[in-house]
């Protein structure tokens, strides 16, 4: 019986090790600056976050007659599934991981909730989103300082004609609270 019970905390142990590796942060807690707002990101596996932000966000407005003439400052929601595929290659270049210092690619969504507004002499009301894919990369300091930067296509949903347009992203911040989960060297 007592071989049974080690075998199976055993396989259990391993299990989990598997599941939570060394790379990535447990959860970290950010402040942005450019895109004002917080973020808030945590570890899922060996190599995968969900991260989520909430502030004032610049977007594309499809809505408008040329979207890429008026961006806009919104308020917003958003969400990425990151995968972090070179966090070995960072430790064997002796660079540092820490704050999931790594690049990724993730599936990303949005929603936009910009109130009223008149667009080409017209009263707009409701908020519009995206689902999309972006590919980027994150650095971060030990002063705490932190940036992300992604691009990539989403689809724009709302009171419109969906349609494909690109996606890029910029936060620049501070990590206020994180909790390690393994640092690389």
């Amino acid at each position: 019986m007592h071989r049974i019970i080690l075998i199976i905390l055993l396989f259990s142990s391993m299990l989990a090790s598997a599941q939570f590796g060394k790379n990535c942060e447990l959860r970290q807690f950010k402040i942005n600056i450019l895109n004002p707002g917080v973020e808030y990101e945590m570890a899922l596996g060996t190599n995968t976050t969900l991260d989520f932000k909430a502030g004032l966000q610049f977007a594309l407005d499809p809505l408008v007659s040329n979207i890429y003439e008026e961006v806009v400052f919104l308020p917003a929601v958003a969400g990425q599934y990151r995968y972090y595929y070179n966090f070995e290659k960072r430790q064997r270049n002796r660079k540092q991981i820490y704050g999931n210092s790594a690049n990724y690619v993730a599936p990303a969504v949005a929603a936009f909730f910009p109130g009223s507004r008149t667009v080409n002499n017209e009263v707009v009301k409701g908020a519009f989103g995206y689902a999309g894919l972006v590919t980027g990369l994150q650095r971060s300091y030990n002063s705490g300082i932190n940036f992300s930067v992604d691009v990539g296509a989403a689809y724009y949903l709302g009171q419109f004609n969906g349609q494909i347009l690109p996606v890029a992203n910029l936060s620049i911040g501070w990590i206020i609270s994180e909790k390690r989960w393994c640092v690389g060297k």
